[in-house]
């Protein structure tokens, strides 16, 4: 009981892996053509979304996909009778493919979230409590920008930025990785450097409390 236990368990890391791997492929292009029509087809759904409503969006996405596989499927048909050929349905295999999702998989997931969650809840506790001075303070100069974010963009227009951001940032970092780890290493020296600078003229009790 005990070895299927963990022999599920392990499958379902298995998976989990797995599809971080392809969800990594496809960010860093390593199959042009998935990695296009991915961000084609999430894109093409965001912008959708930012101009009809989610129930339009979806109905038309359904109603696409059933017009692609009815009218597949007729296509084989007839041909099959042209042909007088028994090929059987053409999506036999993906019919017969087992999509089922494990409760191991589950459990896994629902572990990890887990152990995320109360590492940000911990996290936000001690913010939003002053346990540090200096780290609260930069999580309200971080809000306080956000909020001319929220003036400027919506959620779905951040969602679009942050789909063109997460699919074309591997492609300029491959073609000029040199420049760019210049830069940041020189961005990372002056917010250091500037941090320095605001953390040496806080009270002196406040750096007490972070030297502790």
């Amino acid at each position: 009981m005990e070895a299927s236990s963990s022999s599920s368990s392990s499958s379902s890391s298995t998976s989990i892996r797995d599809f971080t791997h392809s969800a990594l492929q496809l960010v860093h292009w390593k199959e042009p053509k998935k990695s296009a029509a991915a961000f084609g087809v999430s894109l093409l759904v965001l912008v959708s979304v930012a101009t009809l409503s989610v129930i339009s969006v979806v109905s038309y996405l359904l109603l696409t996909v059933l017009c692609i596989t009815i009218t597949f499927r007729v296509y084989k048909s007839v041909i099959q009778a042209v042909q007088k050929s028994d090929q059987g349905h053409p999506f036999r295999s993906l019919l017969d493919r087992d999509i089922s999702v494990s409760p191991e998989a589950i459990r896994l997931l629902v572990d990890r979230c887990l152990v995320l969650l109360n590492h940000f809840t911990d996290t936000m506790r001690k913010l939003l409590l002053v346990e540090d001075m200096f780290d609260s303070l930069k999580l309200a100069a971080v809000m306080w920008i956000m909020t001319y974010v929220g003036a400027i963009f919506n959620g779905v227009s951040i969602l679009i930025l942050a789909d063109i951001i997460f699919f074309s940032t591997p492609l300029i970092y491959q073609k000029k990785k040199t420049q760019i780890d210049q830069y940041i290493e020189l961005i990372r020296s002056r917010v250091e450097e500037t941090l320095q600078k605001v953390q040496d003229r806080l009270p002196g009790a406040v750096r007490r409390s972070k030297a502790e």
